[in-house]
């Protein structure tokens, strides 16, 4: 099949994509036209000793799209990108989207039969892949697993081990060449058949609770929604924006660049998150605007040399993707000097952002909820049957808009299954709304786990144990227990210099949470495993 499926919202979907906001631009080509003759000088891009302007950006997308047309992309064929964060990944997904093809991001920690199983499931015939990165050479890793329909696969940055002979690769600079016998004309004639709902993006959920789904989303709903998340979290045109979020997650991709080039901002991609580097570039190009999850800003507090760096160009962040301790938020505005600090809440099949803080909200707000929704998005949360809780009540977390997924990609029972035929989205979250309608996440359905009767929450314990002025870094989990059927384990990091024993973290936490919740198990660790979109990794957690 060389085309993206429909799915039973997409009706829905097109009437909410023609009712956005005249302003905007209804595509991610037409996007970036319009800042190209906005902000045409200004740095878009900076990527080392690479300085891409928004004219340049025009342009050098647009030779990617020529390129894409060489090897016989068509509109609707779906287009991989196996690759950290660069301005090689921005050039090739804005050309992708020029030429009306789907953008495929793939997670750079999958193996090669994890990345195979993608793109095999996709459809991609064209793959933009790194050549070295994190020690392996990423085009080798598919050479037995290679799917039939993959024509071809384009070597972004070769590196050391490089081998521009292996049958079915192409160096970028080759592929860029062979571009130019394609008139500028048949780019924009792709552009010009784009509608605000066309797919623009098939990302693959993460597979926690099964093997991973294709979430689709389109041009029109990614622009509207993160024009409102810009404007409400302040990101401005001029800013510095460091994006450690990786590109193939929305934080990286659509609250990233996507988000910076509505604005006019300059983007700063980075590979992987690593402290020192972070708090290095921060310094060094007076970076303004930083977001990322909890983990990020808690690893950087946590770092030994902290006050060596110079932060005060750091003027905004926001936060999420997990339950956010509301110490930390204090921490970032008093340790970091941090003085725009908002917290968010979103999911993919969202695509990324649904409830938002405002910078004007309380610190009691902003550290305890993830905001109000998106304007033109509805909330609310649910019993087991589907009934509207009261505020204060947990319940599933259901949310409705322009921005929900037209489904998942060839996979129509698991669509029925996530939106109701009411169009609301059943998130899978635990959350709490109260009276003004701010959203509290308090966790996963599935993460839960029952001792002695009682339903445990494990962001719970944790917002509850972060306080303790000798953890810089908490994560709790379900153990199986004879007795109890599960019991909590606390896996800490302490702070440097700090002392702490399981005794007096088991004593400290009777005397702080009702004793259901205290964990029976503590483990203490140097760090606590994250993977690429740099959460916590609890599977990594239970298995050591």
């Amino acid at each position: 099949m060389n085309r993206v499926s429909e799915s039973p919202v997409r009706a829905k979907q097109v009437v909410a994509a023609e009712n956005a906001p005249s302003a905007l631009p209804a595509t991610l080509p037409a996007l970036i036209r319009q800042a190209a003759t906005r902000f045409g000088p200004r740095a878009a891009v900076v990527d080392g000793g690479v300085t891409i302007t928004y004219a340049g950006l025009l342009e050098r997308s647009q030779a990617v799209a020529r390129a894409l047309i060489a090897l016989g992309v068509a509109a609707g064929d779906r287009v991989g990108i196996w690759a950290p964060n660069s301005h090689e990944w921005i050039l090739a997904a804005c050309g992708t989207h020029a030429v009306g093809a789907v953008l495929v991001p793939l997670n750079t920690r999958m193996k090669g039969a994890e990345a195979a199983d993608i793109l095999a499931r996709s459809g991609a015939t064209v793959l933009f892949c790194v050549g070295d990165f994190l020690g392996q050479y990423y085009p080798a890793l598919l050479d037995e697993v290679r799917p039939a329909a993959l024509r071809h696969t384009v070597v972004l940055r070769e590196g050391v081990r490089s081998d521009p002979a292996r049958p079915g690769t192409l160096p970028w600079a080759d592929f860029l060449a062979a571009g130019s016998a394609v008139a500028p004309q048949a780019v924009h004639a792709r552009e010009q058949a784009l509608r605000a709902d066309s797919t623009a993006d098939l990302m693959f959920t993460s597979g926690t609770t099964g093997r991973p789904k294709g979430v689709m989303a389109a041009h029109g709903p990614t622009i509207r929604a993160f024009s409102e998340w810009s404007q409400v979290v302040g990101l401005n045109e001029g800013d510095r924006y460091l994006i450690v979020n990786p590109f193939f997650h929305t934080f990286g991709y659509k609250a990233g660049w996507v988000a910076a080039f509505i604005r006019g901002a300059t983007v700063y991609p980075e590979q992987v998150f690593d402290a020192d580097a972070v708090l290095t570039r921060i310094s060094r190009d007076r970076i303004s605007f930083l977001p990322g999850p909890p983990t990020l800003f808690l690893t950087m507090l946590a770092h030994p040399r902290l006050q060596d760096h110079d932060l005060s160009s750091l003027r905004s962040a926001v936060t999420g993707a997990a339950t956010v301790p509301p110490v930390l938020i204090r921490r970032m505005r008093e340790e970091l000097g941090i003085a725009n600090v908002t917290t968010a809440y979103g999911l993919t099949e969202c695509g990324g952002c649904a409830t938002l803080c405002d910078p004007s909200d309380s610190a009691e707000t902003v550290a305890t909820t993830c905001g109000r929704a998106l304007p033109g998005t509805e909330v609310r949360c649910v019993d087991g049957q589907g009934r509207s809780v009261a505020p204060g009540e947990p319940g599933e977390v259901l949310l409705r808009g322009y921005h929900v997924m037209q489904g998942y990609f060839q996979d129509e029972a698991a669509t029925r299954e996530a939106i109701d035929a009411e169009g609301w989205l059943h998130t899978g979250d635990v959350g709490v709304l109260d009276e003004r309608g701010y959203l509290r996440i308090t966790d996963r359905l599935k993460d839960m786990f029952i001792t002695g009767g009682f339903n445990v929450y494990p962001a719970e314990v944790e917002r509850l144990l972060s306080p303790h002025p000798a953890i810089a870094q908490v994560a709790v989990i379900g153990m199986p227990d004879e007795r109890m059927g599960e019991v909590g384990c606390a896996c800490v990091v302490l702070r440097a210099g700090a002392a702490l024993t399981d005794a007096g973290l088991v004593a400290w936490a009777r005397e702080n949470m009702a004793n259901y919740k205290v964990p029976r198990q503590v483990r203490f660790l140097d760090a606590l495993p994250v993977n690429a979109s740099n959460k916590v990794d609890k599977k990594l957690l239970r298995a050591g």
